[in-house]
């Protein structure tokens, strides 16, 4: 069976949607990372990268949630997470996935973990004042290029929405409201209403 490690309020949240739309038979591992539970020696021997989300499968952990989305939906090709028969529009999918991990994620890190990037105190209130400016680029950007509705990809719900799900959700703990990006806002709220995204979410709430 697969074995999900997360934590709630983290990017793991994609993953643990995924896995549930999917209908995978998985277990969840809940990690503590404001306890450093990361950092435990027991973990960093499944993740040596310390972070979240880390799935272990028959034949190895997996990390980096573009991977692990694109693993489930591979792996549960019934249940249509992603546009598998066409190779240019399942690229499409891992370059929208590509840029939240790489982009609108390190925005908002740049609040909450600036100490991977600097030590001084001016630099990392520095970092923190502009995410708001940041992390709105990012969003505006995937407003107006990149959000194709009613879902990420046009008519088909996919892996890229419980994705984008998960970061929108950080926005207003960011200081910026998420319905000044109106298709975000309506986005997230349909994701949110998904029966699986439902569960997914009281399960991490409980």
């Amino acid at each position: 069976m697969l074995k999900l490690f997360f934590s709630p309020g983290s990017c793991s949240l994609a993953s643990h949607i995924a896995l549930e739309e999917a209908g995978a038979a998985y277990e969840t591992v809940r990690m503590n990372t404001g306890a450093w539970d990361q950092r435990k020696p027991e973990y960093l021997a499944i993740n040596p990268k310390g972070r979240v989300p880390a799935l272990v499968t028959d034949r190895g952990v997996l990390t980096e949630t573009p991977a692990i989305l694109a693993f489930v939906a591979q792996s549960y090709p019934a249940a249509k997470l992603a546009p598998l028969d066409d190779p240019f529009a399942f690229a499409r999918a891992q370059a929208f996935n590509s840029y939240l991990c790489s982009t609108v994620h390190v925005a908002h890190a740049h609040k909450h973990r600036g100490y991977r990037w600097a030590d001084a105190p001016e630099a990392l209130a520095e970092m923190t004042r502009k995410v708001p400016e940041t992390e709105t680029a990012c969003f505006q950007l995937i407003e107006d290029e990149m959000l194709q509705g009613p879902w990420v990809l046009g008519e088909a719900y996919s892996i890229c929405d419980g994705y984008l799900f998960t970061l929108a959700g950080w926005l207003e703990g960011d200081g910026i409201d998420c319905r000044r990006f109106p298709k975000v806002y309506e986005h997230r709220e349909r994701v949110r209403a998904r029966p699986a995204v439902r569960k997914v979410l009281a399960d991490e709430a409980a």
